[in-house]
């Protein structure tokens, strides 16, 4: 058995390679060829009794792949066109016995089209659904057309794509695993603030100086706060130590520590915390830190988002109660003095930080159990079999 992956994010690689392990739990022999990132490379890797040839059928494409913003894409547009081709090439000579798709929607949607014009049989899987429901819901029922399963990481997913006509399984989200893995005993520091940029250089260099502002208002508040930010990356690290000295508003150097590797455990020991709008804000629900969010982007990419995102809310926790349980701050509204004036009774006052808590208490288990990857790799084989 032979599965093709296409993955174009860190999130989705992390998402991959769990998938990967799961899928090899139910079939020893299934093999994995395809794109993503380092993680999905060394598990496709250890499948094979491979040659050097074979092993070279997964590629690590992330660095390249993983772009944030209209213009970053546009910018690489030469490089996504031959990628496109190569993938579909790679796909018609290899006949995998499905091609599965993790997020990336802006490269994957169109793949899969291409793919059901291609080879009208081939067997097409989506894991974590392309949110389309905020940005172009008519898209759902076009996606019928040219997918054969959606795999949803929401419940209410689920209903969105089966009115539109598409076959679609509610297997609950990935990170549930690795979070419940990363369940630390700890105390909240009540003088400690966490900072979370984001995974993308090009985020981090939006948001960052934005965070470090509004440590400084929160500092002329109280001068014995402490704030310590979680660093994607030893590269993202490096990248917030050249900003954090080259503002001349920064925060005290000496309150403030850029740590790598360490979000969920800064998550737990945090009293309140700063996020960048995506996956983290899920994370932070989950262990129950008292948060803002934060969206700041190129101003091409929020007025071309402006134009097509049809939600009411950005983060997801708010998306999921379905109203505003934690502050968001998007674009010009993302200034150090509104942001600081939302954390402060999330700092000093006990009923506003309850009542956000009580609020993530009933969002948290609408994302499922954990064993989403093994519910989703059980889907994907029997999918398999079913067309054979």
């Amino acid at each position: 058995m032979t599965i093709y992956f296409v993955a174009g994010e860190v999130s989705a690689d992390n998402h991959g390679a769990a998938l990967m392990r799961a899928l090899r739990k139910c079939d020893r022999g299934v093999h994995f060829i395809g794109r993503g990132g380092p993680q999905m490379q060394e598990v496709a890797n250890e499948s094979a009794q491979a040659s050097a040839r074979e092993s070279r059928k997964f590629k690590n494409w992330i660095g390249e792949a993983a772009v944030l913003g209209l213009w970053e894409v546009l910018r690489k547009y030469g490089y996504f066109r031959e990628q496109f081709d190569e993938a579909l090439q790679e796909i018609g000579k290899d006949k995998p016995d499905a091609v599965v798709l993790i997020d990336y929607p802006g490269f994957n949607l169109r793949l899969a089209r291409a793919l059901r014009r291609q080879a009208p049989q081939q067997k097409i899987i989506y894991y974590i659904s392309p949110q389309v429901w905020a940005w172009n819901r008519g898209r759902i029922k076009k996606m019928s057309h040219f997918i054969d399963l959606v795999l949803c990481i929401f419940p209410f997913e689920v209903d969105l794509y089966k009115q539109a006509g598409s076959r679609a399984i509610f297997v609950g989200h990935p990170m549930m695993e690795r979070l419940q893995s990363s369940v630390i005993d700890t105390k909240r520091d009540r003088g400690m603030i966490g900072i979370f940029p984001g995974s993308r250089a090009r985020e981090v260099r939006k948001i960052f100086p934005v965070m470090l502002e509004t440590a400084r208002e929160l500092q002329k508040r109280d001068s014995n706060l402490r704030f310590e930010v979680a660093a994607a990356s030893e590269q993202l690290a490096r990248e917030m130590e050249e900003i954090l000295h080259g503002l001349q508003r920064s925060p005290d150097g000496r309150a403030i520590e850029i740590k790598t590797g360490q979000t969920a455990e800064i998550m737990q020991r945090a009293w309140t915390g700063i996020v960048a709008s995506g996956s983290a804000t899920l994370e932070a629900a989950f262990f129950r830190l008292p948060f803002v969010l934060i969206y700041k982007v190129a101003w091409l990419t929020y007025l071309a988002a402006r134009l097509v995102v049809n939600v009411k809310y950005l983060g997801m926790p708010n998306l999921l109660a379905e109203k505003e349980v934690v502050p968001e701050f998007i674009q010009h509204r993302a200034t150090p003095n509104a942001i600081s004036e939302a954390l402060q009774p999330l700092i000093e006052n006990a009923s506003a930080r309850d009542r956000m808590i009580s609020e993530f208490n009933a969002i948290v288990p609408r994302l499922g159990d954990v064993g989403a990857s093994e519910r989703a790799a059980r889907a994907i084989i029997e999918e398999i079999r079913s067309a054979s």
